[in-house]
């Protein structure tokens, strides 16, 4: 179906690919996976056209057709909801205008004419057309969608321009889904969903008859979805067969096999060199020696991948905090008529390790707001306990930086006092090392952007963290770095987080955010929806 043949990209001195080639079949399901900035996100831009190579080609049958969607950057304004998603099918929506207008041209025709019975027989086949392509369907086709997506139906007449950024891009991949292409490119699609939404996105891939190429940092996710696995590492794209599980057996297997071949070649070419510089001077063993380095010559080195940096660091030890970190009481939070907070009560202590759960809309960036101090509320009281210093990472904290500031500058304003050398190595730690610090924020990758935007968190010590989506756009490794991070932790913090598979080992409370109120749970989130579908069960 595609296929990519000799891929190359240069930057300056930086070769982001050389020679990626691959393929990609009818119903192929392929997870894209590396560090971040191993150029996952430019080789979907590449596919469509995006992205100018510098060698290679790529390759694609006439019959496909791309959906593609960025990380970020959709912006949607002057139409409802509904009428957004509605142009998904735009070439049916067309089809019945053609039918509309014809039939109002044949009042006006002479109904003996020629052009009155080509005209009926035109409007014959259109309307088989919209037969086969279910037309009639399309308004519920529509609806269920944008509700497996999240949506309400009190928000079909709403217009796009009121709903946030993440909200934009569920619009923009309904839009993907209900058009069907052969061929579809999704970069990060959980990132703005909860579970439930994940779920119901999981089971329509699976449904799926297109292709799939999608990056994912979720594991659950890409073992549930894929069948085969692209990795790009250090400018090579290898590809494996099966999900992310067994990517991740197979790659170290392929690795371990490397380095087994790497080193049986290197014995061979020092005991062929020992050969050579014994016996080159001697007469009798002259042509031999000029033999073995001949074939030396001709023998094709192996080369061993490096292993990519990972990032690795450490919160700074907090300070010791009182019991209660922070206590809401009868606190109340409204934007405008909607009320998203109501009389919440809420206790945090001393070392809790709190998970944030609750269906899309329920308030949980709200309420993390909230009890970061960078929401006001309306009524009720937020009380911080005695010495409790908080640290905020929002969602949208990535998106937030200063686009005219390089990642020294982003550091050294956060940094309250920090030496220059202090502030160098936790810029070390997030692999921002030598000259990378003076890269621009504009130019950092979405991964980049939030390795760096956690970097500011260390600037200074606090004993309680609000972490509100932190791994969005974070590479595995990433992910598994601020996990342990937070595992030895000492201080008090609370995640909301959709990527179970990141929070599990952390949670020791979960708190369910709810239109009416909050509940606080013992356990993880599997104990969480353990506890509901007994729940579900016992009402039945």
């Amino acid at each position: 179906m595609i296929a990519l043949q000799n891929i190359k990209l240069q930057y300056g001195e930086r070769y982001l690919y050389r020679d990626v080639s691959a393929t990609i079949g009818a119903k192929d399901r392929i997870g894209l996976v590396g560090s971040n900035g191993a150029g996952k996100s430019t080789l979907l831009k590449v596919l469509i056209g995006l992205e100018e190579i510098d060698g290679g080609k790529v390759d694609k049958a006439n019959y496909v057709t791309f959906g593609y969607l960025p990380q970020d950057g959709i912006e949607m304004h002057g139409r409802t909801l509904f009428k957004e998603t509605e142009t998904a099918f735009a070439d049916v929506l067309g089809l019945q205008a053609k039918v509309e207008e014809a039939e109002a041209r044949l009042d006006e025709m002479d109904t003996s004419s020629d052009e009155f019975y080509e005209t009926l027989e035109l409007i014959g086949a259109w309307e088989h057309r919209l037969e086969d392509l279910d037309a009639g369907k399309l308004p519920s086709r529509i609806e269920s969608v944008l509700l497996g997506l999240g949506f309400s139906s009190s928000d079909m007449d709403r217009k796009t321009e009121e709903f946030s950024g993440g909200w934009q891009m569920r619009i923009a991949l309904a839009k993907l889904l209900l058009a069907n292409p052969s061929l579809l490119l999704l970069d990060e699609p959980t990132n703005h969903l909860d579970v439930t939404s994940q779920k119901w996105l999981e089971d329509f891939l699976l449904r799926y008859e297109g292709s799939l190429l999608m990056i994912s940092h979720d594991r659950g996710f890409l073992d549930e979805i894929t069948n085969r696995t692209f990795e790009l590492s250090m400018g090579s794209l290898h590809v494996y067969s099966g999900n992310y599980s067994v990517f991740e057996k197979q790659s170290a297997e392929r690795k371990e096999l490397q380095m087994k071949a790497y080193k049986s070649q290197q014995k061979e070419i020092q005991q062929a060199e020992q050969f050579i510089n014994r016996f080159r001077a001697k007469a009798s063993k002259a042509k031999q020696a000029q033999s073995r380095i001949k074939a030396l010559d001709k023998i094709e080195r192996i080369q061993i991948e490096k292993e990519e940096d990972s990032v690795s660091f450490s919160f700074t030890p907090p300070p010791r905090s009182g019991q209660t970190v922070i206590n809401l009481t009868d606190l109340s939070k409204s934007y405008d008529d909607l009320q998203v907070i109501r009389d919440a009560n809420l206790r945090i202590e001393r070392g809790d390790r709190i998970v944030v759960v609750g269906v899309n809309g329920a308030g949980k960036t709200t309420i993390a707001k909230v009890i970061a101090g960078v929401e006001p509320f309306q009524s009720g009281e937020r009380e911080i306990g005695h010495s409790t210093h908080i640290s905020y990472f929002g969602q949208h904290q990535a998106d937030e930086l200063d686009k005219n500031l390089n990642v020294l500058a982003t550091m050294e304003e956060a940094a309250e006092g920090k030496n220059a050398t202090n502030i160098r190595s936790i810029l070390g730690t997030f692999l921002f090392r030598g000259d990378d610090v003076f890269k621009s924020v504009s130019v950092l990758s979405g991964g980049e952007r939030n390795r760096l935007a956690l970097a500011k968190m260390l600037a200074r010590a606090a004993n309680f963290l609000i972490l509100d989506e932190p791994t969005n756009h974070l590479d595995m490794r990433s992910q598994d770095a601020l996990q342990r991070a937070l595992q030895e932790y000492t201080g008090a913090y609370m995640i909301v987080s959709h990527n179970r598979a990141f929070v599990d080992p952390l949670a020791k409370k979960v708190l369910e955010v709810r239109k009416d109120g909050l509940s606080i749970f013992p356990g993880n989130v599997s104990d969480y929806l353990r506890h509901l579908e007994l729940v579900e069960a016992a009402g039945k």
